[in-house]
Parts: structure tokens; C-alpha cells; sequence
């Protein structure tokens, strides 16, 4: 697997600049869940994209302007949840787009997410290119309450659902059999369209800490956002993922390990797999 492992990771151009490394748009945490929104933002960034948005509500402003000033603020109209449309430049400057942490399942929320996937796939149709996404948290349960909205998401489309959202999801009758589907846990199975399911064989149970998975969203967006595929990216990112918390435990232990730790320690999976020492 380290082999695979290095033979997925691509090397950074040496005049490569934060152009070169791509866009990436999240939509993450209402008021109160700003933390989903950081870990996410800072999973997406230590992954090697080269800017990220996030999309907040107003009220979430200063923290994240503290917690995380290497991303660009896009505020919502309103205070405390995500009800606006994507606007601006729209979604043609944007690599990559990650949806859900923390957001809620507010019917404002609800109804931007449908007017985004119906935006996602306007875009598609007109420019014969699906933007890259994943989707967690949240924007799955959102799904799950709603599996018709599932028509509207492109072929490859990135699920990455704990057990309990997995069982919202086949209960509601959604069909993913053309997403790619990141089921979390220990250990965590990824599986793609068309291929044997692939196990990841690093991780630890220190992992099972809140805010884990959106870290784990934030690093898949960032390897979108540098145009690594779906599959690439959801293989590479569960396992840094993972190798990150297995750095973190051997260093902290695993019944103090938190989420936070897995982006420290993202660097550092980065080398080992660079240098093969896994």
C-alpha cells in the first residue's frame, strides 16, 4: 500500500503558485457550529489547495476570520445559517466544492442546498464538465430527508457518511451506486463505481472524536481542488486521514486525541508517505 500510496501522491511543480493548485468552495457550520467550518477549512488548506471560500453565516465572521485567515469569507445574508444562492463570479472560478459540515437541516438550508445542486448541474450541462464535490454531514442528511435531490448530482459525486447517516441514506432509498462512497469507521471502506471496495488499513479508535469527519471532508476538497479524481482523492485523503491520526496517538495517546490533532499532524502523514516510512 505505500507504493499505491506514493504513486497517487503527485509532485508540486516547482513554480507552482496557489493558482496552480486550484479553488476550492466550502459551505460548512451554522452559528454555533463554526468548528466544523474551521476543521474543515484547515483539513482543506493543509491538503495543498491553493485558496479556499468558505461560505459562512454573518455571525460566524470573527471566528473564522481568527481561527482561519488563509480563507476567503463569503457571507451569507443571513445571521446564522446558509440560505443564500452562490454568487458573485457564480461556480465557474471554483476547482472544487465541499457541502455540509455543521450546516444544518434548517428549510432554508435545505432549499439553498437544492438551488446549489441545481446550479452544479446547470453548470455541468453548459460547460460538458462536472465540478468536483463532496458531501458530508448535514448536506447527507438533507439527502436522506429529501433522495429525490439525489437525481441531481453528478456521476462520482463524493458521499462520506458515518454509519448512522449511511442509514438514513439506504433507508430513505437513496440511490448511490454512481457516488463514490467513503464509509467511516474503523476500519474506513471506500467504494467506486466499478471496483473492488478498498479498506483502509491505517487509523485508530482515538479517531472516533467529533469533528474527525470534517476534517477528513476538508482534506478530500482540498485533493479535489488539485485535480486529483474522485477516486484518487477519497483513497489519498482517508488514508492521510488516517495516517494522521496514527501519528497523533503515537504521540498523544488515543483517549486524548481530538480532532484538531489530525490536521497538525497532516504534514507529517504527507512526509511519511513522501519518504516511505509508513
Amino acid at each position: 500500500m505505500p507504493d499505491t500510496l506514493r504513486n497517487l501522491l503527485r509532485q508540486r511543480p516547482e513554480n507552482g503558485h496557489k493558482g496552480t493548485f486550484g479553488h476550492a468552495l466550502l459551505i460548512a457550520g451554522s452559528y454555533g457550529m463554526a468548528g466544523a467550518g474551521i476543521l474543515a477549512g484547515k483539513g482543506c488548506m493543509r491538503s495543498g489547495a491553493g485558496k479556499l471560500t468558505v461560505h459562512i453565516p454573518k455571525l460566524n465572521n470573527d471566528i473564522m476570520q481568527v481561527a482561519l485567515p488563509e480563507a476567503i469569507l463569503h457571507h451569507d445574508c443571513d445571521m446564522q445559517r446558509w440560505t443564500s444562492h452562490i454568487t458573485g463570479n457564480g461556480l465557474s472560478c471554483y476547482n472544487a466544492i465541499g457541502i455540509g459540515p455543521g450546516i444544518g437541516m434548517h428549510e432554508d438550508t435545505a432549499s439553498a442546498f437544492l438551488h446549489l445542486l441545481k446550479q452544479m448541474d446547470a453548470h455541468s450541462v453548459a460547460t460538458g464538465h462536472a465540478i468536483p464535490t463532496v458531501l458530508d454531514a448535514d448536506a447527507l442528511n438533507i439527502l436522506a430527508a429529501h433522495p429525490q435531490w439525489m437525481q441531481h448530482l453528478a456521476q462520482n459525486t463524493i458521499l462520506t457518511p458515518h454509519p448512522l447517516e449511511y442509514k438514513r441514506l439506504t433507508d430513505a432509498g437513496a440511490d448511490m451506486k454512481q457516488s463514490v462512497l467513503v464509509l467511516k469507521g474503523h476500519p474506513t471502506t471506500i467504494f467506486i463505481p466499478g471496483r473492488e471496495p478498498y479498506h483502509c488499513p491505517y487509523g485508530n479508535n482515538g479517531m472516533g472524536t467529533a469533528g474527525s469527519g470534517d476534517v477528513l471532508t476538508g482534506i478530500i476538497l482540498g485533493l479535489l481542488a488539485q485535480g486529483y479524481p474522485p477516486a484518487q482523492a477519497s483513497v489519498l485523503g482517508v488514508c492521510l486521514h488516517a495516517i494522521s491520526g496514527d501519528l497523533a496517538a503515537e504521540s498523544l495517546g488515543t483517549h486524548s486525541l481530538i480532532a484538531s490533532d489530525l490536521t497538525d499532524f497532516l504534514p507529517k502523514a504527507f512526509l511519511a508517505i513522501q519518504q516511505d516510512i509508513l
